[in-house]
């Protein structure tokens, strides 16, 4: 006889949760940015990508000017390629020099800090920024690089076989964020 393993699912974020999450970030980038003129937000594929458009759109409707996004693909930037496997790159959509611009790089869960090393390399393909924010929904800690983000939308402690799902309206037909493990 063999004993099953059931897995476990936790809601960490309702979708009234993730909706207050997105708006308090949103406000938070808002009062640290100096020139919003300037402000640039980077989604970083895959979920964030959504994620920095609904920070957008909640931007907007709290100040009223437009604000440019992007999509960040960072797959030929990864050192550790080897260990995730390969994966179809897809389109980094940047139609704007970010030079001298305040970029926000925006990714739905921090974890080792590798993805974000990544992304700070392939922004220089497009730039030099006068700074460089990051903002976050979930933090789960285990950073193996010095990278802290600016702005966190909740802090999650997990441990290292835990994973953190992210789950969006405007790319997954749902609102929700998940801790699954054992």
């Amino acid at each position: 006889m063999t004993a099953s393993v059931e897995t476990k699912v936790v809601e960490i974020l309702s979708p009234e949760e993730l909706r207050r999450t997105v708006n308090r970030l949103a406000s938070q980038i808002v009062e640290k940015t100096r020139d919003l003129s300037q402000l640039v937000l980077l989604g970083i594929y895959t979920r964030g990508v959504p994620l920095a458009h609904l920070l957008t759109r909640q931007i907007e409707a709290l100040e009223g000017i437009p604000i440019a996004t992007g999509a960040l693909d960072i797959t030929f930037y990864r050192d550790d390629l080897d260990q995730i496997g390969l994966r179809t790159p897809a389109k980094t959509d940047i139609p704007f020099d970010l030079t001298g611009k305040t970029v926000v790089l925006v990714d739905d869960v921090i974890y080792k800090g590798r993805t974000i090393r990544a992304a700070l390399n392939a922004v220089n393909e497009y730039g030099r920024p006068e700074i460089i924010r990051l903002a976050v929904l979930v933090d789960r800690g285990h950073r193996e690089l010095p990278i802290h983000p600016d702005f966190v939308g909740k802090q999650l402690p997990t441990a290292k076989e835990e994973i953190v799902k992210v789950y969006l309206d405007n790319w997954d037909r749902r609102d929700a964020v998940e801790l699954i493990g054992d």
